[in-house]
């Protein structure tokens, strides 16, 4: 069997269409939503209706790219969450649209199965089992991976993710939307020493990042009011210090997550996993733990459609299909 799926993802801002080919992905198109910088963090109703603008261009750009007429198709695969019901719907309608009128199946994907997944889009490819943590502006997890379709999420995070935190300590500084990216990269520039945040210590394996975000809104209002100029004088290092707390409490619980499993095979995953700190640290406690690490392309950290085909693509060899009465969810468990 050598499926050829059509993959959609439009969980949250970015529309995105890619093909898959008998497990190989031909193409990952994706067209993004400027629409919210003005606002600072992304409007439900305004990516809405940006999804509803591309997604028909989205989708033709990634067939005829492909080479792979419609009729050609053995299934439509899609996101079906989590994610912005809005958004979600976009997605979903289109793919039960276009499944109907070819008379194919559909194959609904987790979002955050995906994520994990993207690792087998290009070589190299972690072994079973392997522990995912997968980070992101909405969900922090740390996920132990059974087989493609076996997962189990072994620690999360109890509040808020730790890219809400990185794009709310941004918006305290009045950076522009996104801000997390603009963090990391201000934070090379800077002392990683200079400022001691408080990391929030959860039992077992979760997570919790709304107290580091609290003391940073404190923080930053108590040193304006002694120097209005300190966010601009001191930048560089209250984002080197910033990041460097966030991404030290995120490998304190993977390492943790190792030693309890015996798990030596490590992957990162979701938009966060493009932080370059969070990699360079990666990489330093792998040689010091003797890990064999994973870290997909950046293309494939960020929302995209090729990680969707991946999963669909797996999930169709299982024969594993959605009905035409499928609706789009807020929340999927793993």
């Amino acid at each position: 069997m050598h499926p050829i799926i059509l993959a959609i993802e439009s969980s949250c801002d970015e529309t995105s269409a890619s093909v898959i080919r008998n497990g190989k992905v031909l193409n990952n198109i994706i067209a993004s939503q400027a629409v919210h910088q003005k606002y600072g963090g992304v409007v439900p109703e305004l990516a809405s209706r940006a999804h509803q603008q591309n997604i028909v261009m989205v989708v033709k750009e990634a067939m005829e790219k492909s080479g792979v007429m419609k009729t050609d198709l053995d299934a439509v695969g899609f996101t079906r969450g989590p994610g912005l019901i809005g958004s979600l719907l976009v997605g979903v309608s289109f793919a039960k649209g276009l499944a109907l009128g070819l008379g194919i199946p559909l194959v609904e994907v987790n979002h955050m199965q995906a994520h994990v997944l993207a690792h087998f889009i290009e070589e190299p490819t972690p072994a079973f089992p392997f522990l995912c943590l997968t980070v992101s502006g909405g969900h922090t997890q740390i996920v132990m991976v059974k087989d493609h379709l076996e997962m189990e999420v072994i620690g999360q995070t109890q509040d808020d993710a730790v890219g809400e935190a990185f794009d709310k300590a941004a918006k305290i500084m009045e950076m522009p939307y996104p801000g997390g990216p603009l963090i990391d990269r201000y934070a090379r520039q800077g002392n990683p020493h200079a400022f001691p945040f408080p990391g929030t210590s959860m039992p077992g394996l979760d997570f919790s990042f709304s107290g580091i975000k609290t003391a940073f809104l404190y923080f930053i209002r108590d040193e304006k009011k002694k120097n209005p100029a300190f966010v601009s004088e001191k930048l560089y290092d209250i984002c080197a210090s910033l990041q460097h707390t966030l991404v030290s409490m995120l490998l304190s619980k993977l390492e943790q997550a190792s030693n309890l499993t015996g798990i030596r095979q490590i992957a990162i995953a979701g938009g966060v996993s493009a932080n370059s700190e969070l990699r360079q640290s990666l990489q330093s406690l792998a040689q010091k733990k003797s890990w064999n690490i994973f870290i997909p392309a950046f293309e494939y950290c960020t929302d995209n459609a090729a990680m969707i085909a991946m999963a669909a693509h797996y999930k169709f060899l299982k024969k594993d299909f959605s009905t035409l009465d499928v609706t789009p969810l807020a929340r999927m468990p793993v």
